[in-house]
């Protein structure tokens, strides 16, 4: 089965187009970008398909990070997928994007702990910590940086993320450093695939994944008073 992954959440905007089946990639495209996903992702979407010879009836699913991540960002890469589902008539699938970004190193040892964290500003972080055999140890959540520390600095883990030099610099000296840091500020779509193609559709809806409130207020210094 193919499945066309797409990602906007974060500080990118990537695609690829993965035969489950064989876990080969076909063709992948990815570009660091804070805005204009909106604009990069259907063209991205066409040099995909294109470098892969293949064409949408194809694809039999579609994945999506569904956040945490920048509002805006979440909504492009949500309704996209949604319409490329609703147009081919194929599943789309919702996965988070603290879980792509753990897989890999999961995927490679999932004896240690892996903590998943990405920089919500502020010092506030997203997290979320997924033990041996995919167990929950902390569910995804936003906390200050040093409640996050806190929480995770239980014993040897590995940080992935754009927060993950954060945490990093202020773990505790008593408390066993951390095995492994590894700062990205993207998922690899290659990834978001793979969850996808073992996901429950049940518990991996299209549904944007919103830790915190919106940072855009309506202004209201100009608003003329209800009789």
């Amino acid at each position: 089965m193919l499945i066309l992954a797409l990602d906007t959440a974060l500080e990118a905007c990537s695609v690829a187009l993965h035969d489950a089946a064989r876990d080969e990639t076909l063709a992948r495209a990815s570009q660091e970008m804070n805005r204009g996903h909106a604009e990069a992702l259907v063209p991205m979407v066409d040099q995909v398909m294109v470098a892969a010879g293949r064409v949408f009836a194809d694809i039999g699913m579609f994945a999506v990070t569904v956040g945490p991540g920048s509002f805006t960002g979440l909504r492009v890469g949500l309704s996209a997928a949604r319409g490329f589902g609703l147009a081919q008539d194929r599943p789309v699938i919702g996965i988070t994007t603290l879980a792509t970004l753990a897989a890999p190193l999961l995927a490679l040892d999932d004896g240690v702990p892996v903590v998943a964290a990405i920089d919500a500003r502020h010092d506030n972080l997203y997290v979320q910590m997924i033990g041996p055999g995919g167990r929950v140890m902390v569910s995804p959540r936003q906390l200050p940086l040093k409640e996050a520390v806190r929480a995770v600095a239980g014993g040897a883990v590995r940080l992935v993320g754009s927060g993950a030099p954060l945490i990093a610099a202020a773990w505790p000296d008593a408390a066993p450093a951390p095995v492994e840091v590894v700062a990205t500020n993207t998922p690899d779509p290659v990834w978001l695939a793979r969850l996808a193609a073992v996901a429950d559709p049940a518990k991996s809806e299209p549904r944007p994944l919103y830790l915190r409130d919106v940072d855009a207020k309506p202004q209201t210094a100009a608003r003329i008073a209800r009789r």
